[in-house]
């Protein structure tokens, strides 16, 4: 565990990672180009979910380089990395089924997501977020939600748009596990280390 917490902590990594979700997030905003140029410029921030995500943590891995933290970026990186990863690998998996059959791209988001939701976890005892980041990030990752199914603004799977109202109950809850998941991994582990500490002295 020494060995991966050592080369996760690795400038040369760190660097890396930084200018692949760097390239990642750019590609991300390029990808909803279309969705971007038809949304009202009210719900324009809500709309490129994965980008937004990957972005949050670029800005993290960026402070992270110098040392810094930054607490609600690092709590909407861990919540929504996770989320959107996992949201956008199940979405191609349920388009293959619909459709029987995924083009490349499809299986790079499977790849690129999927890789965003590990990156969540491994980086999770680096982050340094309170329960209040916590509160804050969970309540944007929520609202996002509400705005993507009320309003219509979610990410578009043609191929998948009779079966809108369950992806969004899907949606809804993986948000949840997500918060929940952030919760366990990072504001608990911290405070039964202090607890630990507090004891010990």
């Amino acid at each position: 565990m020494d060995i991966i917490f050592a080369i996760l902590k690795h400038r040369m990594t760190l660097i890396f990672l930084f200018l692949v979700n760097l390239l990642g997030t750019i590609y991300g905003y390029f990808w909803y180009g279309n969705q971007l140029a038809q949304t009202p410029a009210i719900f324009l921030i809500f709309v490129p979910d994965s980008p937004t995500a990957s972005l949050f943590f670029t800005i993290f891995l960026g402070f992270y380089l110098f040392k810094k933290h930054v607490p609600y970026i690092e709590a909407l990186a861990m919540i929504t990395l996770f989320k959107y990863g996992i949201w956008a690998v199940v979405m191609n998996i349920l388009s293959l089924f619909v459709d029987g059959n995924l083009p490349w791209q499809g299986y790079m988001l499977i790849a690129s997501h999927g890789a965003m939701a590990i990156q969540a976890l491994l980086y999770a005892p680096f982050y340094r977020f309170k329960m209040r980041h916590l509160v804050i990030a969970g309540l944007w990752t929520l609202h996002n939600d509400f705005i993507d199914y009320i309003f219509g603004m979610m990410p578009r799977y043609r191929s998948l748009d009779l079966y809108m109202n369950e992806i969004g109950y899907f949606t809804f809850w993986l948000s949840i596990a997500s918060i929940g998941i952030a919760y366990y991994l990072t504001v608990r582990k911290q405070v039964e280390t202090t607890r630990l500490s507090d004891t010990r002295s």
